[in-house]
């Protein structure tokens, strides 16, 4: 009788454990692709049309920025260190998308691309981690750019 107890426990640890780890239900990745798209380009629209109030709207509240050496945590921090960034009548940069991929929970997003230096020039990439916090509402919660390859530029 313990024996068949204890199998029914571990079987029915096993089935919830099973259903836990799928989706509970399918998403469409190529709509929330370009859902994360179209988030990452309304962003990178706050720095031409030099809106600090609408790139804070992006962000979300525990974001983790990289910014060189030094880590911006929390929405305020990230707001403060970039809020120089748009002061200034001419963008400093401007960034587009160039890749999006959408985990199978449809809840986080990466998004990759150029970064434009105000000459033109390809300065750096960009990597955004987006979180999915309501049904077309995505917000950044990693940023982090890298250098750019010779063969990139």
């Amino acid at each position: 009788m313990k024996r068949l107890r204890r199998l029914l426990v571990i079987g029915a640890l096993l089935a919830c454990s099973a259903c836990a780890t799928r989706p509970a239900v399918p998403v469409d990745r190529a709509a929330l692709q370009a859902e994360v798209f179209a988030s990452e380009r309304a962003f990178a629209k706050t720095m031409a049309d030099r809106d600090h109030a609408a790139f804070t709207v992006f962000l979300a509240d525990d974001a983790v920025f990289f910014s060189g050496d030094e880590v911006l945590r929390g929405k305020a921090a990230v707001a403060a260190a970039w809020k120089p960034l748009y002061t200034k009548p001419n963008a400093p940069f401007s960034w587009e998308p160039k890749r999006v991929e959408v985990l199978d929970s449809g809840d986080l997003a990466l998004s990759t691309g150029p970064v434009i230096g105000a000459d033109g020039k390809t300065v750096a990439t960009f990597n955004s981690i987006w979180r999915r916090e309501a049904p077309g509402r995505w917000r950044v919660v990693f940023d982090k750019g890298s250098d750019v390859c010779q063969g990139e530029k």
